[in-house]
């Protein structure tokens, strides 16, 4: 049984250009600031960034993979570059005799707080200066919104290993 796809009007087609088209220059944007100023990729950021936010600077590697919604092979390869670079080192988690902690080190912390300034100062000229307090609101309220949508599609699915932190 054959159903007719369910076509974009106008609007809808229109919004997403418009995420497609923002989100690229975005990410470009962002990279390209991190590597200029900071000698790092966005996604390096985002991982020393994540260690930073806990008290211990410590988490699981599956939790890790987790927030960074990236498969557990990338972050393996992520982690293994930014521990030869000395910013992450890996340990045996003590709670999971089976599962590895990744922990930010000094040096990776010290490299965190010089990129944050000018990283955050990119992220509110390219997103929030050009924002209204209710339009930032709406943002927050929409990338919630199509988070969650996305979820529930991935957890209905059958093959829920699928998600991209549950791949290998």
């Amino acid at each position: 049984m054959s159903t007719s796809p369910r076509w974009l009007d106008a609007e809808e087609q229109r919004a997403w250009l418009a995420y497609v088209d923002f989100s690229t220059l975005l990410a470009d944007y962002l990279n390209r600031q991190l590597r200029r100023d900071a000698g790092m990729t966005h996604a390096d950021y985002g991982l020393l960034s994540h260690l930073s936010s806990v008290p211990d600077g410590a988490l699981c590697m599956s939790e890790l993979a987790h927030r960074l919604k990236i498969t557990r092979s990338r972050l393996t390869h992520a982690v293994n570059r930014l521990r030869e670079a000395g910013l992450v080192d890996r340990r045996e988690d003590p709670a999971d005799g089976r599962g590895q902690l990744a922990v930010l080190t000094d040096e990776g912390r010290a490299v965190l707080e010089r990129a944050a300034p000018g990283h955050v100062e990119a992220v509110r000229r390219a997103v929030f200066d050009a924002l209204t307090p209710e339009q930032v609101r709406q943002l927050a309220e929409i990338g919630e919104a199509i988070g969650g949508a996305v979820q529930r599609a991935e957890s209905s699915r059958s093959d829920s290993a699928v998600l991209p932190w549950r791949r290998r």
